[in-house]
């Protein structure tokens, strides 16, 4: 890992996790530079249909057909070899220093990620910024929503597949480098929520293993262009499978499912122990009504008390804090406006409660 790694402390700051409900780059990065100034991320608007998940990071990749209808993949055209033989020639160049994929075809263009130039080209205030963060589709979320003209998964054709996992890990190197003008840590978070189907009949014939591999691949690239890698996760899962793949950080919706990785105390005491992060997703994002009712004060509360099945040994609160993050549970851009910024409030005003009392 590099030095950069080291050097970073979350210390219960807050973070966003990527999608918000406006249509304006300027708008969101105000909003962004407004409640989470430490650690800035550029905006995913899913308004723009190419910055949705299953097409933001398909740029590249060979076989891939995109309709108003539907995007899917086509490995039978009479260009597809001569496209594949053109995409493992650059990979293996890059691969090898991943500092070329700013130059490449793995880089997402401005089409598709605006956020990430606009956050650039305005630049950051130098004062008080701890790290700044990027994110990516990740492989099995991404292979199990695209498909073929027949409506076959793309993680059940090994050609694919393996084409998908090496584009979305250069992507994401790419971001590592592309962000690391900013001389601090760079954040990249690899966007899993299909992992919530893990171990489901759905996917009854998909290995853990197969899995592993594949997001270690792009963990590895994100740790080896001198990044912090992170998976965020919406819903309940394996996570103790999750805290086994040498992440840096698990995020997670700790807001419904913080009982299930308390349950994991040896896990996440390992993982702790090895310098790893948790991005406690306490803010709601799924109801309205639901965010409205809560308060800074009220979730910061429930933190602390939810939190104690996981203190003991070197592990008190205030330990606990200093290698957390404080997030929304997830994305804000189905939410409308107002429900967005008021999760974006409880997410700065959760932090301050804790990092007041805890961080000293």
């Amino acid at each position: 890992m590099s030095k950069q790694i080291h050097k970073f402390t979350p210390a219960g700051l807050g973070l966003l996790i990527g999608s918000l409900p406006v249509s304006d780059y300027e708008q969101a990065l105000s909003l962004i530079a407004q409640y989470t100034p430490a650690i800035p991320l550029w905006p995913q608007l899913p308004a723009n249909p190419l910055e949705r998940m299953l097409n933001q990071f398909i740029e590249g990749l060979p076989g891939i057909v995109e309709t108003d209808e539907r995007t899917y993949f086509d490995l039978t055209s009479t260009d597809f070899e001569a496209e594949q033989l053109k995409f493992y020639e650059e990979y293996l160049a890059v691969a090898e220093d991943l500092a070329q994929t700013l130059n490449s075809r793995f880089a997402v263009s401005d089409s598709r990620a605006h956020g990430i130039y606009a956050m650039r080209a305005k630049g950051l205030p130098e004062s008080g910024l701890t790290a700044v963060k990027g994110q990516v589709t990740g492989p099995f979320t991404l292979l199990t929503g695209l498909a073929d003209s027949d409506h076959r998964l793309g993680y059940y054709d090994e050609s694919f597949r393996d084409m998908t996992v090496k584009c979305l890990a250069m992507k994401a190197a790419w971001q590592v480098k592309f962000l690391q003008d900013f001389q601090v840590p760079v954040i990249v978070f690899i966007d899993e929520p299909a992992l919530s189907g893990l171990g489901s009949s759905a996917f009854i014939s998909i290995s853990k293993d197969d899995i592993a591999t594949d997001l270690s691949e792009v963990i590895g690239a994100i740790q080896g262009a001198g990044g912090l890698a992170g998976i965020h996760v919406c819903a309940n899962t394996d996570w103790s499978f999750l805290l086994s793949l040498g992440l840096n950080i698990l995020s997670f919706d700790a807001y419904n499912f913080f009982d299930r990785l308390t349950a994991c105390q040896t896990d996440v005491h390992t993982f702790l122990d090895g310098g790893g992060i948790i991005a406690w997703g306490l803010i709601p994002t799924g109801d309205s009504e639901l965010i409205a009712s809560e308060t800074s004060r009220s979730l910061a509360a429930r933190w602390e008390k939810k939190i104690e099945p996981l203190t003991g040994g070197s592990w008190d609160k205030a330990a606990i804090l200093k290698r957390s993050l404080i997030t929304p549970s997830c994305g804000t851009g189905a939410l409308t406006l107002d429900a967005a910024t008021r999760v974006l409030q409880l997410t700065s005003g959760v932090s301050k409660i804790l990092r007041d009392k805890y961080i000293r």
